[in-house]
């Protein structure tokens, strides 16, 4: 759009205009990472902010925008000596979520460079958004290689393209925001902390702000031009603001208490490494400057903490992001007599306040035309009688029940009991799909990926983009004589480069069916369950794995969880699950044959991985409702339940998923039923015990060997991989 919504006309968002303003002071505290959910304005105040920026003075000409007064010396258009100088507005380059490597760092073309000698190179992205913002929304939904190429170069102030001994190097120092809805899945804790400040937003529950949201919204669509003239005064006001904090910001002296204050606090939140102190004092810094003043005041520091700790004290996908404000309160005033250098007031914030983002119209807010959604729960389920452990009749008493503890009453409902806590996650054993996907990138399952270990090479198809050199070299050597080649040196045509073939890993759809009925009701079982789960989700998080919940108990089965890539959300469903009630395997197993179903029309590259969590007993003689082949196994209501149970395996079976069942059973007699239940699929069954990554080893050579043995038979019958 050519007239941006105006940065002054946001509504509210004080933190996120505070963030992204201190950012455009001060580029070195490392750029934003704005949290919150759909249609809060995250991406109009982004683009809001480029326009603020004043213009940049660049070499004319060059395409990697370098300044005219110090040019960079390796840049690939240069030299720049005599070279004269243009101003432009500040760039914002927005990196899209299906972005190539290429498309990033740039392409270089290697045949030319291998044939001709030429470093053709034609810049990407990052190139573009040198001197100015480089966008990226949804950036977890990014893939891990090109946030790390991204963060490299925003941290390094640089970028590198290496290939098969072919170099460029070019400047690349940008504003780097990246937006997020933490319901799609979290970003590893490594590159949380490579953003040097993160906020939360929210849409507003207060009637006035959304009404004037509408209101400047639908001005704003009316007459966009019109809309931003009524706000040229405010920004031309902030963006002089901008240009005096930046001027300001070399004088600003950060003291002796101030440093004490920003050490103190890092260590009493324990965060990881000294990049937090870092990015703390240059906020502070940018703060005192925005606020026009040039002494560090203990104020600052509070602030500069709100901003750059709480992503940072994130130690896992389960820990909710944020930061005790009381804590940080004593923290400082334990130092608050460390001064000796006059910083110390918080009395005195100087114009504005460091964090009252001064020079903004109190009442702006953020364009919100989408109104918040609200999240849903997971589905009621009904109970019933709650089955006996032993499987033999359904009106007994589970036989491990135990008392309920104290603070966990039941809840209402024949058979059903009150959710109890998980026992701590473990280290997991690794579980894979057998076989080689073309799924997207991971660290499960093998898979052709671009990146990886070389395993061959062929023609290229399209763009040659990883070249297999030795290959090509041999391709080209039997034609040196006919090409007219006789002395040293090889001459190298486009028939002959080969496309290397890679070799990495992949994520997979992680659907977990998770048995919640009487018959693994006893608390001190269900809590142990409940971790198996919880460290199973902590696996495929660090997998790169979507993730499903399905429950099963009394006498349906429901979606707990859709497949997602937010494994926190799966975790806190599994928190509230209740247990109790009659036991549907074939319903749980027909729903997650549905849910697999539809999954593999949205994706069909994503392989499944079945884990079934139960004891195998089936007690519950309804299944669920649903369509497709299940429909066979569906119109036997009055079969036995554990034929039933084996039926809708076998379905999952016929397709090739591959499937682990956890077996849950325990105590002294145990029935076996996991076991037939991991036979009917096809799959692997292992108990509780042996899932832990340091129980028994030789478990792992007895996988490793069942599935070579179903490999082999495959190669004979040209059956599909079914063991995981």
């Amino acid at each position: 759009m050519s007239t941006p919504f105006p940065f002054t006309a946001v509504v509210g968002m004080d933190d996120l205009r505070l963030a992204l303003l201190l950012n455009a002071v001060s580029p070195a505290v490392g750029g934003v990472l704005v949290r919150g959910e759909k249609g809060t304005a995250k991406s109009t105040a982004v683009r809001a902010l480029s326009a603020l920026l004043p213009e940049v003075p660049v070499v004319a000409g060059c395409r990697f925008s370098c300044d005219p007064a110090a040019p960079d010396q390796r840049c690939p258009d240069g030299p720049h000596e005599t070279a004269p100088g243009a101003a432009r507005p500040a760039r914002m380059v927005e990196l899209p979520v299906g972005a190539s490597e290429d498309r990033l760092v740039g392409a270089l073309d290697i045949e030319r460079a291998l044939s001709e000698g030429v470093k053709a190179f034609e810049p990407g992205l990052l190139a573009d958004a040198h001197r100015g913002v480089l966008y990226v929304d949804e950036v977890n939904l990014l893939h891990d290689h090109l946030v790390d190429l991204l963060l490299d170069a925003a941290a390094m102030g640089a970028s590198y393209v290496e290939r098969e001994g072919v170099s460029v190097r070019h400047a690349a120092r940008f504003l780097l925001v990246g937006t997020m809805n933490p319901e799609e899945g979290e970003l590893r804790p490594q590159l949380l902390d490579r953003f040097g400040l993160t906020v939360e937003v929210a849409a507003s529950r207060e009637p006035e702000l959304r009404v004037e949201v509408v209101r400047r919204r639908l001005a704003y669509d009316d007459d966009p031009a019109g809309f931003a003239a009524r706000w040229a005064d405010e920004e031309t006001a902030l963006r002089d603001r901008i240009v005096a904090a930046r001027a300001l910001l070399p004088e600003v002296r950060l003291g002796e208490g101030a440093l004490l204050r920003i050490a103190a606090t890092c260590a009493a939140f324990e965060v990881d490494g000294m990049r937090a102190d870092i990015v703390m004092a240059r906020t502070a810094t940018a703060l005192a400057a925005w606020a026009g003043r040039t002494d560090v005041l203990a104020e600052d520091v509070r602030q500069a903490a709100l901003l750059a700790l709480p992503h940072r004290r994130r130690r896992n996908p389960f820990d909710a992001p944020g930061l005790d404000e009381d804590k940080l309160d004593d923290t400082l005033d334990e130092f608050k007599g460390e001064d000796g250098d006059g910083d110390g007031g918080d009395d005195d914030p100087g114009p504005d306040g460091p964090g009252g983002g001064g020079g903004v119209p109190p009442q702006s807010g953020p364009e919100s035309p989408e109104g918040p959604e609200g999240s849903h729960g997971p589905e009621g389920s009904e109970g019933s009688d709650t089955p006996p452990e032993s499987g033999s009749g359904p009106d007994d008493t589970p036989a491990e029940a135990e008392p309920e503890p104290q603070g966990q009453p039941r809840r209402a409902g024949a058979g059903e009991q009150s959710a109890v806590r998980a026992t701590e996650p473990f280290r997991t054993k690794t579980l894979s799909v057998p076989g080689l996907g073309e799924g997207a990138a991971g660290r499960r399952s093998r898979a052709r990926t671009e990146h990886g270990r070389t395993t061959g090479s062929r023609q290229p198809r399209g763009a040659l983009t990883k070249l297999h050199l030795a290959a090509t070299v041999q391709a080209a050597a039997p034609h040196q004589r006919a090409r007219g080649r006789s002395g040293p040196g090889l001459v190298v045509r486009k028939d002959d480069l080969r496309q290397a073939t890679r070799e990495g890993r992949e994520g997979n759809l992680v659907l977990f069916v998770v048995d919640a009925s009487g018959s693994m009701a006893a608390r001190r079982r269900m809590s142990a369950v409940k971790g198996a789960v919880l460290s199973l989700l902590l696996d495929a998080y660090q997998r790169r794995d979507k993730v499903g919940l399905i429950t099963f108990r009394g006498t349906e089965a429901e979606v707990a969880l859709p497949p997602t890539s937010s494994v926190d959300a799966a975790a806190a469903r599994l928190e509230s699950l209740p247990t109790g009630g009659r036991t549907p395997l074939a319903a749980g197993l027909l729903k997650a044959h549905d849910v697999l179903r539809v999954e593999r029309m949205r994706d069909p590259a994503r392989r499944p991985l079945l884990l079934v969590v139960t004891d195998g007993r089936a007690t519950g003689a309804r299944s669920a409702g649903g369509a497709g082949a299940a429909g066979g196994a569906r119109s036997a209501g009055g079969a036995d339940p554990v034929a039933l149970a084996a039926r809708a395996a076998r379905l999952h079976a016929s397709e090739g998923t591959a499937s682990v069942v956890v077996d849950c059973e325990s105590g002294p007699v145990r029935l076996g039923l996991a076991a037939s239940l991991a036979a009917a699929l096809e799959g692997t069954a292992i108990t509780l015990d042996e899932l832990r990554a340091d129980s028994i080893a030789g478990l792992v050579r007895d996988v490793q060997r069942d599935v070579r043995d179903v490999q082999r038979a495959q190669a004979h019958d040209g059956r599909p991989r079914r063991a995981a």
